[in-house]
C-alpha cells in the first residue's frame, strides 16, 4: 500500500492468478477504458492483472499521478 500525505493512493497484492492493483472508484473510473483496452479485468475498486500479461506500467503511472493529484486537498485516508 502506499500513501501521500497520509492518504491513501495506491495497493498492490498478490493472488494466484493475477496481481491485485487496488485504487479507489474514482481512479478506476476515471481510467476503465484504458483499463480494458490494456487486456484487464477491473471491479469498482481493483484491477487484475493475469500473471501471463505484461504489465502497462504508463497505466498504472497515469492511475498514481492521477490519484496523487485528484487527493491533493484531500484530509482522509480515503475519499469522503
Amino acid at each position: 500500500m502506499f500513501t501521500d500525505h497520509d492518504t491513501f493512493i495506491i495497493g498492490f497484492s498478490v493472488a494466484k492468478q493475477h496481481l491485485a492493483v487496488a485504487s479507489e472508484r474514482v481512479g478506476i473510473n476515471h481510467f476503465s477504458d484504458e483499463i480494458v483496452q490494456a487486456g484487464y479485468d477491473h471491479t469498482k475498486l481493483l484491477i487484475r492483472i493475469q500473471w501471463d500479461s505484461p504489465v502497462d506500467f504508463s497505466l498504472l503511472e497515469k492511475l498514481i499521478e492521477f490519484n496523487i493529484w485528484d487527493k491533493a486537498d484531500c484530509s482522509t485516508f480515503w475519499r469522503p
